[in-house]
């Protein structure tokens, strides 16, 4: 993602994103259609915890899945009949082009006849098999080792890295998730989140939490 965005982009107030967000898909029919691709993917944000604990713990506005920059193009053609909008700083550009995609990493696939949002696909940065964490570049973990799977094998990002994104704002149900995820934790996994916290966030609440 570079620095700048580029010009133009469209600002959608907060009741118009949510009512465009209503008919968001489930993890399920989004693995469905990717059934078969080459790309590394994985459900994440909250629908990952979700998938970790074996059930739905709560109402999800959307639902986020992150790719390998360099495979978005195959994920992108799963999808022909929508249409897919960069977004950017509070700004959507409608089917996006090269300019736009290379200045953003949020994705949202529309449905161009309802201008419904189905889900959200982060393009994130990797070198080859590895994954770079976007908030800190010299985290780097091979994609095989944080991507676990479901039983009907829907493909999750592990809780650890999905709670250190969410630990940035620590919005009410990011705490809410924390929270009740939290328990369900081993120390080891504990070790890790608080390992990263300490590297990405020093001093967040969190980690004296995880160390309890």
């Amino acid at each position: 993602m570079t620095d700048s965005l580029p010009p133009g982009g469209v600002v959608l107030e907060a009741d118009e994103l949510d009512a465009r967000w209503a008919d968001a898909w489930r993890p399920e029919r989004v693995a469905k259609r990717l059934d078969g691709v080459s790309v590394t993917w994985c459900v994440a944000a909250g629908w990952a915890l979700d998938l970790f604990r074996g059930r739905q713990s709560r109402l999800h506005g959307d639902l986020e899945i992150a790719v390998p920059t360099a495979g978005f193009p195959e994920i992108r053609d799963r999808f022909p009949e929508y249409v897919f909008d960069a977004v950017g700083s509070g700004r959507v550009w409608p089917a996006a082009g090269a300019g736009a995609l290379a200045a953003t990493h949020q994705t949202w696939l529309r449905d161009p006849g309802s201008g419904q949002f189905l889900f959200d696909v982060f393009r994130e940065p990797h070198e080859g098999g590895t994954w770079i964490c976007r908030r800190d570049e010299s985290l780097r973990l091979p994609y095989d080792t944080i991507i676990e799977r479901t039983a009907d094998g829907i493909p999750y990002l592990v809780p650890e890295l999905v709670l250190l994104f969410k630990a940035k704002a620590a919005r009410p149900k990011d705490q809410a998730d924390f929270d009740g995820v939290l328990p369900l934790l081993s120390q080891a996994r504990r070790d890790v989140l608080r390992g990263w916290l300490k590297r990405v966030h020093p001093g967040h609440p969190w980690l004296a939490e995880l160390a309890g």
